[in-house]
């Protein structure tokens, strides 16, 4: 989850250089959601004591 988060992040990271404010806000909304996400997610393996499979 977080490895999409950071290509996602990169993706807006190129395409705000290039002047596309549209898809480098899209994709860092995108990336920032995955990010909370793969968080949350390794929190509560973490609590749990369950192992992802990455």
């Amino acid at each position: 989850m977080l490895h999409w988060a950071l290509i996602f992040l990169i993706v807006g990271l190129v395409a705000a250089v290039f002047g596309f404010t549209g898809v480098a806000g899209a994709a860092t909304n995108i990336a920032w959601i995955l990010f909370v996400v793969g968080i949350i997610l390794a929190i509560v393996f973490a609590i749990t004591g369950r192992r992802s499979r990455l």
